[in-house]
């Protein structure tokens, strides 16, 4: 390529990694893209974890689907499909044009001082991921992972914990911006549930045990994108937690994941480390919804182009370095 080796930086990475996902050199542009904005509940939500109600859920949901989110507002720049996947809001959902209705269970139950959801119920939600995924996947070049749900971080720092061996205290964060004192009993809901996990538990028990259902969609989403075969671009904390569980359930599966930015949350970047996944954008987005992943696109898709666009030093008629 007309470049000097190298220059591109991340992008060369990004781009060989298309490739191999393709199993062709280059890859096709990764297009065109889906999100899919997993939602969910949390009977954690109980402990006082945050100031917003829990009905915000579904009320967000609704914004979703009438298209007035920041999800929306930033696919329809890229010309990306959103679609919203109801696999544990606790409200009733009346039904809309771009909204799945999945429902495992309306929202978990409180992970503070017992199980989220049974055994399952988490692996009845991990399917709901897959099946999003490969039906997306048939007429989508990449996929985009999205979530929702209120309290949602908390369940994440317990499955980051639970994964990493990261201590509560740093890889809890702030969420949608709780003031200290919330702080302090989030961090103490986190260590109260990681403790009860024994020794060398099965992943999928991990899930049940402290995760959300939109964690073990996602997670299923990760899981179904590479098995067919197509890159997947995952958001913030939410998604991070979700692909460590997709990681110990299947590890090669992140060979089909990008991470699109590290975000604000601190036990993302305790997650990306921990899978190896270099983030593309650092941008200190909390919002979730699949924004900061989508805004990566454009990053990624350069990478494809590059590779099969720029000309090589002979067809160029450049000379290369001595």
């Amino acid at each position: 390529m007309t470049k000097p080796p190298g220059s591109l930086g991340v992008l060369e990475d990004v781009a060989a990694q298309l490739a191999g996902i393709a199993g062709e050199c280059p890859a096709p542009i990764p297009s065109p893209a889906a999100v899919a904005v997993f939602a969910g509940d949390h009977g954690v939500h109980a402990q006082g974890v945050t100031p917003w109600p829990q009905e915000v859920t579904a009320q967000m949901v609704a914004n979703f689907v009438a298209g007035g989110a920041v999800v929306n507002a930033f696919a329809a720049q890229l010309g990306a499909d959103v679609v919203v996947v109801d696999v544990g809001v606790a409200a009733p959902l009346d039904p809309a044009e771009g909204l799945l209705d999945r429902k495992v269970r309306a929202g978990t139950a409180d992970l503070a001082v017992g199980p989220a959801m049974t055994l399952d119920e988490a692996r009845r939600a991990v399917e709901v991921g897959i099946e999003v995924a490969t039906t997306l996947a048939a007429d989508h070049g990449v996929l985009i992972s999205g979530d929702m749900g209120i309290t949602n971080t908390t369940a994440s720092a317990a499955l980051i914990c639970a994964f990493t061996g990261a201590s509560p205290a740093e890889a809890t964060g702030r969420g949608t911006g709780v003031d200290d004192p919330t702080l302090a009993r989030k961090v103490d809901v986190v260590t109260r549930a990681v403790a009860r996990l024994p020794e060398g538990s099965d992943p999928l028990a991990v899930l049940a045990e402290v995760g959300g259902l939109e964690h073990a969609a996602i997670a299923g989403f990760v899981l179904g994108a590479a098995a067919a075969r197509t890159p997947v671009l995952l958001d913030g904390v939410i998604a991070g937690s979700a692909a460590l569980v997709a990681a110990a359930l299947c590890p090669t599966a992140l060979d089909f994941a990008l991470a699109g930015h590290t975000s604000a949350e601190p036990g993302h970047g305790i997650a990306l480390r921990a899978l190896g996944l270099r983030p593309l954008l650092g941008l200190d987005l909390r919002l979730g919804e699949g924004t900061g992943a989508l805004l990566a696109l454009p990053l990624a898709q350069s990478a494809a182009r590059a590779l099969r666009d720029v000309a090589t030093f002979d067809s160029a008629g450049v000379t290369e370095k001595a």
